[in-house]
């Protein structure tokens, strides 16, 4: 990998990003730590993008990279030598600027994976790199792009799902944490609620809530 990336530094300690959200809507990153090519589960860390509009994943991305990596400085934390960042060129220079302002663009190198994954994109280069789709640095690439994408996608689905669950069933005047816990326990999502008739939930949590719910669900 060092050689095929044209690195200064044997890439030991690599930390992989990707955004995921819906329309903008409640947008998370992932990093992803592999160290000696193989996974550090325990190293992996979610984001819950707060400050740059979830739509806007360049701007997420520079949050994502400038959080993550002020928190290892602080607390003294090794830094990879080597990032990789899902969604090209774009993506690419936002982290860049990120470790820029931070003073550490010396200190880690950084590349983007093109739409082609044998396409990698280096700073500052107009053009990708193009490395054999058969080779070892190929393999640990895919590999980090999708630890990194799935596990993004599972926060946003786990955080979705919180943020559907808390509009549709905890603004409703009137029905608390027992009488949720309940029509969750018997319909098993907000879906199947929304979807059941009016005596079906009332059979579950009587006639009165019944109507709330299906007036306000």
């Amino acid at each position: 990998m060092q050689r095929d990336l044209h690195l200064t530094a044997l890439p030991r300690h690599i930390e992989c990003f990707d955004n995921s959200h819906v329309g903008g809507t409640n947008a998370v990153a992932s990093c992803v730590v592999f160290k000696g090519a193989k996974p550090s589960k325990r190293d992996y860390r979610h984001f819950t993008i707060k400050e740059a509009d979830g739509a806007d994943d360049y701007a997420s991305m520079r949050e994502v990279i400038t959080r993550r990596y002020t928190r290892l400085v602080a607390e003294g934390e090794p830094l990879p030598q080597l990032i990789v960042v899902d969604g090209g060129k774009g993506q690419l220079n936002a982290a860049v600027e990120a470790l820029e302002a931070m003073g550490l663009r010396d200190d880690i190198a950084a590349v983007g994976i093109a739409k082609q994954l044998n396409e990698l994109f280096f700073p500052g280069d107009s053009v990708p790199l193009y490395i054999d789709k058969n080779g070892e640095t190929i393999r640990v690439i895919q590999r980090l792009r999708d630890e990194a994408h799935r596990f993004a996608i599972t926060h946003h689905r786990a955080k979705r799902g919180k943020a559907q669950l808390h509009s549709d069933l905890d603004d409703i005047k009137g029905i608390g944490e027992k009488t949720k816990q309940l029509l969750l326990k018997h319909f098993k999502s907000v879906k199947r609620i929304r979807e059941a008739t009016a005596d079906e939930i009332a059979a579950v949590v009587g006639p009165s809530r019944a109507k709330l719910i299906k007036e306000n669900l």
